[in-house]
């Protein structure tokens, strides 16, 4: 190998570590693939969210090497679910400690109606909850709650359970077609990714996606919303 060909594979080796530093730290890119957080973010905005916010931690690991700030009610966050491991956004409800019931969709965090101006309801109907009880509670801190139950009795009624330590609850703002902690519980803020920033890119899929090769069907998408890039994510 020639010394010029050797520096050419070091000065790429160099742009490749600091590019993985940036990602890892600072900024990462995301494609929204649900309708949860309509109209606030669509199905295939693509969004640039800051790691930096909520802590630093090793590339490729949950493990922290310096703290950030804690989340506040009403902040967006990107975050790995906790039931598939893809990359997500929703909306921080309530912190650890918070008491949270929803009676008839209307959300009470501590006994205090939240004024929510950001929802949205696509069905008018409302299902009757079931009645709750210290074991339905266990189950949702485990995360096994939407598995033992129909998902119509905790969709509108839920709770009320407390917001265990280390966690937070996450709700999407299109509340009859999110998939969120009402079903898979507390969310552990070492699943918290970072704050969304922007979108960059928006492109009308066509309807959810479950995976990054529905995504990548490009055939099926849409077009491209031109008004919806460069729009920052306020929360």
């Amino acid at each position: 190998m020639s010394q010029k060909t050797w520096k050419e594979i070091q000065s790429w080796i160099v742009v490749i570590l600091i590019v993985l530093v940036l990602r890892a730290t600072f900024v990462e890119g995301m494609l929204v693939p649900t309708q949860s957080m309509d109209s606030t973010i669509l199905i295939g905005d693509a969004i640039l969210f800051n790691r930096f916010v909520y802590g630093i931690k090793i590339p490729f690991t949950n493990m922290q090497l310096f703290p950030g700030r804690s989340p506040n009610p009403g902040n967006i966050i990107a975050f790995k679910s906790p039931v598939d491991n893809r990359n997500l956004v929703k909306r921080c409800i309530a912190l650890e400690g918070d008491t949270i019931q929803i009676i008839n969709k209307i959300v009470y965090v501590n006994g205090e109606m939240r004024q929510e101006s950001y929802t949205q309801y696509t069905d008018h109907s409302v299902y009757p909850g079931t009645e709750w009880n210290s074991m339905l509670e266990k189950m949702w801190e485990s995360g096994d709650l939407y598995k033992n139950i129909d998902p119509r009795l905790i969709r509108d009624n839920f709770g009320p359970v407390i917001v265990p330590k280390n966690c937070i609850f996450m709700m999407g703002d299109n509340r009859d077609e999110s998939f969120d902690g009402r079903f898979w519980g507390p969310l552990n803020k070492q699943a918290l990714l970072g704050k969304p920033l922007v979108i960059y890119m928006s492109i009308d899929l066509g309807g959810p996606r479950q995976n990054m090769l529905e995504i990548i069907k490009f055939w099926q998408w849409k077009g491209i919303r031109v008004n919806r890039i460069g729009k920052a994510i306020l929360s």
